[in-house]
């Protein structure tokens, strides 16, 4: 099972080792904007299958980004691990951010889904020359700034910044917060506080800098970080009190540190309209799309509790009337143990008279089970239990009788019957099933009805297809 640790920058090195190499060209596969945005992603890591594995959080919607890959990283098996840690935590399973060209492996994997690919958080990407030439007639305008910005200050120069001109940068940040124009604008005051932050960590080694330096003072500053051939621009500040130092700002930032790669990221727009046109009016080579895929359950389809029908038996959602039966299952102990299950472990709460019953309409309230009573001329039996739904077509199904009834072919009877609704009524691919060896009567039962597939040193395993 996976394990997650918040992403802070005491450990945000290990999350540098993948994304150095990572070419997904979207800003959120970096370090700077898991740690620029924190306090919104509530983002936290993991490593599996020799992937990098992301979890954030945000207005209460857990998302994993698309795993990525070390050395001898294995994306599939990430995927599962993933998987398996949202059914374990009863997690809706999504995706967000999802590099475009990486849209399609998850569209293969997974039956059920909904896609959205909003314009407001799309990527700006430009070629790293067209930022470093403002080259052709599209461009005279960012010449003419930068000709103006020139002829005021002819000594301005181009500079790298590092953790000693830390002096020169906080100078830099009071000038602008006395020009700053959005005090009540909360999303850009937080933005600037975490660019204050960022440029506090440039002893890392993770970020590059530069700033615009005129009168032994910066006008203007940018801080970028290198992840495959794309370098992703964090911060860009310019003082508004200086025409044209943004333009400039850009076009040194792209000259100094853009030689290295094929694009440079400017990351996306909020929704803010100055933001939008000042993007756009740099041209752009491509907006990169960041897709989110939910990705849905069959049984999501299920408004209630079908009822199935048997040469001798029915069916259909627990009531009321069971309650006395289900508790008595329930709270075998010697039942339980070939179950797999002790109450016990998993108790919420007061054990009450309805507590069973509670959990299981819980369940399917949630999405997370079907609990079928199994009914023999209207009296409760025994129960079927589909669950363990895997994303991509499967679930576990088990089923229990009760021990008064046993011997006599209804377990076999009531699994059979919903093991082929669950194939050919709610549209799985597989259901699979497992027994303790020791357990003769199930193997014996599911023998019959499914194929065997393998074993380990607890269990017996068995599936149907479609």
């Amino acid at each position: 099972m996976l394990q997650f640790e918040t992403i802070t920058p005491d450990n945000a090195h290990i999350l540098k080792d993948y994304y150095a190499a990572c070419q997904h060209r979207l800003c959120e596969y970096s370090v700077g904007v898991k740690l620029m945005w924190r306090d919104y992603l509530h983002a936290q890591f993991a490593q599996g299958a020799g992937c990098l594995i992301v979890k954030s959080c945000t207005k209460g919607r857990c998302q994993f980004d698309y795993p990525v890959p070390g050395p001898e990283g294995d994306v599939d098996k990430a995927l599962t691990l993933i998987e398996e840690w949202c059914t374990e935590n009863g997690c809706r399973l999504s995706f967000n951010p999802v590099p475009e060209d990486k849209a399609a492996v998850l569209l293969r994997r997974y039956p059920m889904m909904t896609v959205s690919n909003e314009r407001t958080w799309k990527d700006y990407l430009y070629h790293s020359e067209d930022l470093a030439s403002f080259a052709g007639r599209r461009y005279s305008g960012q010449r003419n700034h930068i000709n103006k910005f020139r002829k005021a200050h002819p000594d301005a120069r181009f500079v790298e910044l590092t953790a000693q001109d830390a002096p020169l940068v906080e100078q830099f940040w009071r000038d602008y917060q006395e020009q700053f124009h959005k005090q009540d604008n909360g999303m850009a005051v937080n933005e600037l506080n975490h660019a204050r932050e960022m440029f506090r960590l440039l002893d890392r080694g993770w970020f590059c800098a530069g700033g615009l330096l005129w009168e032994e003072r910066l006008v203007a500053l940018s801080l970028g970080e290198f992840c495959g051939q794309t370098l992703q621009v964090h911060i860009e500040k310019a003082l508004y009190s200086h025409a044209g130092a943004y333009p400039t700002m850009v076009q040194a930032f792209a000259q100094h540190f853009g030689t290295r790669v094929q694009w440079m990221n400017r990351e996306d727009d909020a929704c803010d309209k100055g933001l939008r046109t000042s993007k756009l009016q740099y041209l752009p080579a491509e907006l990169a799309g960041k897709m989110r895929l939910d990705i849905g359950l069959e049984i999501d389809r299920l408004t209630c509790i079908p009822t199935l029908k048997t040469e001798r038996l029915t069916l259909d959602a627990l009531q009321e009337k069971d309650k006395a039966a289900y508790n008595a299952l329930c709270l075998d102990d010697e039942r339980n143990r070939w179950w797999g299950y002790d109450y016990r472990t998993d108790l919420q709460g007061e054990l009450t008279e309805d507590y069973f019953l509670n959990v299981a309409r819980e369940d399917f309230a949630a999405r997370r089970a079907v609990n079928f009573a199994i009914r023999l001329q209207g009296q409760c039996i025994g129960e079927a239990v589909l669950y363990r739904f895997d994303w991509r077509g499967g679930a576990e199904l088990g089923a229990r009788i009760a021990p008064e009834f046993a011997g006599n072919g209804y377990g076999t009877e009531a699994f059979a019957a919903v093991a082929e609704w669950a194939l050919y009524q709610l549209m799985l691919t597989r259901v699979v099933a497992k027994c303790y060896k020791e357990n003769r009567a199930s193997y014996a039962m599911l023998s019959s009805c499914m194929r065997r597939t393998g074993e380990d040193e607890t269990f017996h395993y068995f599936e149907k297809l479609v």
